[in-house]
């Protein structure tokens, strides 16, 4: 079973705690982390782009000119495709660009994305992570003893309001609960900061 060091807010060393094995030692496949990226990504996307065609725009009731005698192409409406103002030929329309994929496939694009974090030394386990007030300075205190850096995704093991708030104007440090975890974030960050709190919680629904 693999075991990470656990860590006290202040960055002292308090011992080590074991991780399941099925959140951080299952094989990693880079085809399935690839396939949930791209759907969870592509159910970000809005849809709701939209141009009109010649039958939408308005105008266009009059011909232009007579149909003969004046040696020029024939037309029959001013908001044809061709003419400035006039309908979009096979122009986006509003549509869904969901991706479904089985649950069992997206547990297993987490799991191995908790492994490929804890592979590459990106995991941290801290004791506990609370606040007693909103206070963006102390928990950026908190974050440099951690030496955690880069894109930081804090793991609580509740919706902890002060951590939350505490942590909303800083950029790169984004705080999940721990039943609420999705792969793009999980591989986006370069420290996945686990309070051990959350390791039960993340046992129960992921594994």
């Amino acid at each position: 079973m693999p075991t990470a060091t656990l860590y006290s807010k202040t960055g002292a060393e308090v011992g080590t705690v074991e991780l399941p094995e099925t959140l951080f030692a299952v094989e990693v496949s880079r085809d399935l982390l690839h396939q949930a990226v791209t759907a969870q990504l592509a159910g970000r996307r809005i849809g709701t782009h939209d141009t009109k065609t010649r039958g939408e725009v308005s105008g266009g009731g009059a011909k232009p000119y007579r149909q003969k005698g004046t040696g020029r192409a024939r037309q029959g409406s001013r908001r044809a495709p061709h003419y400035a103002g006039g309908g979009t030929v096979f122009g986006p329309h509003p549509r869904s660009y969901e991706q479904r994929l089985p649950r069992r496939m997206k547990r297993l694009a987490l799991q191995g994305a908790l492994s490929a974090k804890f592979g590459a030394g990106a995991v941290r386990v801290v004791d506990e992570l609370g606040l007693d007030a909103i206070r963006t300075r102390e928990l950026v205190g908190y974050l440099d003893a951690l030496k955690a850096a880069g894109r930081i995704v804090v793991v609580a093991a509740d919706g902890d309001e002060k951590l939350r708030l505490s942590a909303r104007n800083l950029p790169k440090v984004s705080i999940l609960r721990a039943d609420s975890l999705n792969v793009v974030d999980v591989l986006n960050a370069d420290t996945l900061l686990i309070c051990q709190p959350a390791i039960e919680r993340m046992a129960e629904v992921y594994a």
